[in-house]
């Protein structure tokens, strides 16, 4: 289930002033706004992206999630240099209520875990509101496939709740229109089939059918070889891997280990000789930020369609 911009103007009389509630679907809950909030966390690079292509940083009092796993890019460090980093990783809950916060966006598994000691139930006691990352929804609720939507849907509702609607429209807007001009320019033939390599050795870790990856492959030209692994990101073995014989590996850089010692891994593995994305030495990269839902998955579907397309 797609998740869908719910506006509702519901107008009440305070004191005889007249208050415009916006109201949008977060997951299976319903969220509802008398103002845009004032100090805002967002937690993980993507999804502080997605607040500062809105220009909100100024209703920001910081973010969380990023260094403990990633480094920043040039462009993102200096979007972000007034702003501090209250937790590298996944904040706990006196680091929010602690930032005198109103607002958390976050998803499950990019800043909160079900069950865990962060999430909408146990900040809103404190006042802070919680909009949840479309594409983590998978976790708590039935929800279909990954798709380019679900971040427009997030950019959306955003510039709903920050009011500025229009700027999240007009950016909407540009990103389809640029997509639709690089598909129509585009020349495909069958779908390139196509292996997501995150991370691990003994046994990879990958994107499934409800990960962001899956619908950047398929925008791409593609199809994810792990469409019938039914989770959002997690661990497979290796035989699968092989038995499904991607033509391309499209690898995921972060971390500690870099992209091309991850590439390194698989040509020098004599388990994946026989592969065709092995044999053929065809790997791509993608960096985090654009592997996860954010502005810069139209540049990760370019950088998909180059590689399955190259002549």
């Amino acid at each position: 289930m797609k998740q869908i911009l719910s506006f509702v103007a519901a107008v009440s009389i305070i004191g005889g002033t007249a208050l415009a509630q916006t109201t949008v679907e977060s997951c299976n809950r319903t969220v509802s706004f008398d103002a845009p909030p004032k100090r805002a966390i967002s937690n993980d690079v993507n999804l502080t992206e997605m607040m500062l292509v809105l220009g909100l940083a100024d209703h920001m009092v910081g973010y969380t999630g990023i260094s403990g796993w990633k480094t920043l890019d040039e462009e993102m460090r200096a979007n972000v240099k007034q702003l501090p980093e209250l937790s590298s990783k996944y904040p706990t809950k006196e680091v929010i209520v602690g930032a005198n916060a109103d607002f958390f966006f976050a998803g499950w598994n990019y800043g909160m875990k079900v069950g865990g000691e962060v999430t909408p139930e146990t900040l809103k006691p404190f006042g802070v509101k919680v909009y949840e990352l479309t594409e983590s929804c998978t976790h708590i609720m039935k929800k279909g496939k990954a798709s380019i939507d679900d971040m427009y849907a997030d950019l959306i509702n955003l510039g709903s709740i920050f009011n500025v609607e229009d700027r999240a429209k007009n950016l909407v807007n540009n990103y389809k229109a640029e997509l639709k001009s690089f598909k129509d320019d585009l020349e495909t033939g069958e779908p390139v089939r196509a292996f997501v390599y995150d991370s691990g050795e003994d046994t990879p870790f990958t994107a499934g059918l409800y990960a962001m990856p899956t619908a950047l492959i398929e925008a791409a030209g593609g199809v994810n070889v792990m469409n019938g692994f039914e989770k959002s990101w997690g661990t497979v073995t290796w035989e699968e891997v092989v038995a499904q014989n991607p033509e391309v590996i499209v690898i995921v850089n972060y971390g500690s280990v870099t992209a091309e010692q991850k590439r390194s891994f698989m040509m020098s593995n004599p388990a994946f000789a026989n592969i065709e994305a092995v044999k053929n030495d065809r790997f791509v990269t993608l960096e985090y930020v654009e592997a996860t839902p954010g502005p810069r998955n139209i540049k990760a579907i370019k950088t998909l369609a180059k590689a399955f397309w190259r002549k």
